[in-house]
């Protein structure tokens, strides 16, 4: 398994838990990873040394849990050496590493979205703004962000702000419409051809209470989506998904691995704000949680083309909710080093404290990134889960970190 953060600790506790599993290695992995599978510090930039690695320990499935790679085509070496990989070529990753790529998709296939612009310098990116948008408007880089690429902008200034800051930097940007509506996160298993539903959940991207501050990679998630019914659940299949896959057969860069559709939930029905190119972080932990099935004759089947044999997959009738403890500073820079106890007490409450940002130093684990835990409990209802992970989080020790205490209020609020 590729990878170091929550997403990846969150599938290796799951793949552990699979009977066909003899070993599990992962690169780099993290201190609550190495709780599940051997770490090794591959150097993952350096794809022909990965397939030796994989070949010289007769690994028979590759799971790439972040986006980097994938964009950077490390699926496409390793299957280019004979390896199963669990994850999209880079060809199909630019449905993540470019949102215009993604866009310009949508335009042809006629995937409801919001109206955009495309801009690869700030003079068309003003007009549109000017010409074309109406305030609120949305402005995107062009590229991979770890979430945190996004500016809703209120006002022409902050518009025209985020603007210089894409195109200092030497990126392009996408201007787009702002959608009314609730967001919701939609998952699919293929394997380029057959497709299944795959959960559902609903994550919380800004820093503060309230759905306040600037974006991140997310501050807590909960599943299933509240707002997301199997009407609008099978409408998104069928126009949104379906259609995409569809066209990236069609181009003949078929999208094998999980798609991770950003929903906007309009009054017209539902629109695609975003892919991504394999599970989010913290969507991941919480579709883990629920899930019953066996993930590794899932992912494998998902690898070697054959979905289509596998049954629908099973998932609990429970809720689950995920509350992310961040280090001070984050999303901008954070602080590294602080001391993190508590998580055999989190754990003693029947939560699961998924490592992200962790490192350890001698025998005291330190935060070592923004995101430093993801704590997830589960539960009959949505307030049961609510309540037990917040009972989780208060037995965490981390004086530098902070978390919000808001995750899954208003879904909480729309059913009481």
């Amino acid at each position: 398994m590729i990878g170091g953060g929550g997403r990846e600790h969150a599938l290796a506790w799951k793949l552990a838990q699979s009977p066909g599993l003899d070993r599990l290695y992962a690169a780099p992995g993290n201190p609550g990873i190495a709780r599940h599978a051997i770490l090794t510090e591959l150097d993952v930039a350096d794809h022909a040394a990965v397939a030796r690695f994989c070949h010289a320990r007769n690994i028979d499935l590759v799971v790439i849990g972040p986006e980097a790679p994938l964009v950077a085509g490390l699926a496409d070496d390793l299957r280019a050496k004979g390896l199963a990989v669990f994850g999209p070529s880079r060809a199909a990753a630019q449905l993540e590493g470019s949102k215009g790529f993604t866009k310009d998709l949508c335009a042809r296939a006629g995937i409801p979205t919001a109206g955009f612009v495309r801009a690869a310098d700030r003079e068309t990116a003003v007009a549109a703004l000017d010409r074309t948008f109406r305030l609120p408007v949305v402005v995107k880089a062009d590229g991979l962000a770890a979430g945190k690429g996004v500016t809703i902008a209120g006002t022409r200034e902050e518009a025209v702000a985020a603007l210089d800051a894409i195109f200092a930097s030497g990126g392009e940007a996408v201007v787009e419409e702002f959608l009314e509506g609730e967001e919701a996160s939609l998952f699919v298993l293929t394997d380029g051809l057959a497709a299944i539903a795959f959960g559902t959940a609903q994550d919380h991207k800004r820093v503060g209470e309230g759905d306040t501050g600037p974006n991140t990679g997310g501050m807590g998630a909960f599943s299933p989506a509240a707002n997301l019914s199997p009407e609008l659940e099978g409408r998104a299949l069928a126009e949104i998904v379906a259609p995409t896959l569809d066209a990236m057969v069609a181009a003949g860069t078929p999208f094998s691995g999980v798609l991770y559709a950003g929903l906007m939930l309009t009054a017209s029905g539902p629109k695609l704000i975003e892919y991504n190119a394999r599970f989010g972080d913290p969507e991941c932990q919480v579709l883990m949680a629920r899930f019953e099935g066996d993930l590794l004759a899932a992912l494998d089947a998902a690898a070697r083309g054959r979905l289509g044999e596998l049954p629908p997959q099973p998932f609990s009738a429970d809720a689950a909710l995920t509350v992310v403890l961040a280090a001070e500073g984050y999303p901008g820079p954070a602080r590294g080093g602080g001391r993190i106890g508590g998580i055999e007490a989190a754990e003693a409450t029947g939560a699961v404290v998924f490592q992200a940002g962790t490192r350890q130093d001698g025998d005291v684990l330190v935060a070592s990134g923004g995101r430093v835990l993801a704590v997830t409990a589960t539960g009959p209802t949505l307030a049961d889960a609510h309540a037990r992970a917040y009972r989780a989080v208060d037995a965490i020790d981390f004086p530098d970190g902070f978390h919000r205490r808001d995750i899954g209020a208003r879904a909480l609020d729309a059913t009481r």
